[in-house]
């Protein structure tokens, strides 16, 4: 029994230079990490300081061309309108010359006739209630005349 009790206290020993020795290694293997890391984060920071210069530089030729684009869009669209005007007073030139080849009347040829339709009918308006006046003030007249009285006929003597 004493033999097995020493291969057990073996057994521990090695068992716990193994965990001495894993747990070593884990110590060792985080402070390597944690060195690792602090190089590699200030390379890292200088890294992205670099990387964000460039994006800076090529935003800043972005908008630089966005400015560009924009003006010459604005010019272009300070041209374009006046060219639209031309073209809309051409248009309209050539559809009233059309108009009047079929003799269709103008806008302002109608304007002209209604106005004289109008005032017509106003004219017509007024000579209508005159007249309208006119016969009864006839009437009066004639009642407040005496009847006009006509000769007797003489009887023929036969």
């Amino acid at each position: 029994m004493s033999k097995k009790i020493e291969d057990l206290e073996q057994e521990e020993e090695a068992l716990a230079r193994a965990v001495r020795s894993s747990a070593q290694q884990i110590w060792q293997a985080g402070l390597g990490a944690f060195a690792k890391a602090q190089q590699e984060g200030g390379r890292a920071f200088t890294r992205l300081v670099r990387d964000g210069t460039e994006l800076q530089k090529r935003a800043r030729k972005v908008e630089d061309a966005t400015d560009t684009v924009a003006r010459k869009a604005e010019r272009s669209s300070r041209r374009a309108s006046g060219t639209w005007g031309k073209l809309e007073q051409v248009f309209e030139e050539r559809v009233a010359r059309a108009l009047a080849a079929i003799d269709v009347p103008a806008r302002s040829e109608i304007e002209a006739l209604n106005h004289r339709i109008d005032e017509l009918e106003r004219m017509l308006a007024e000579i209508g209630a005159a007249n309208r006046k006119a016969p009864a003030a006839r009437t009066k007249a004639a009642a407040a005349k005496p009847a006009a009285k006509k000769p007797a006929a003489k009887k023929a003597v036969s």
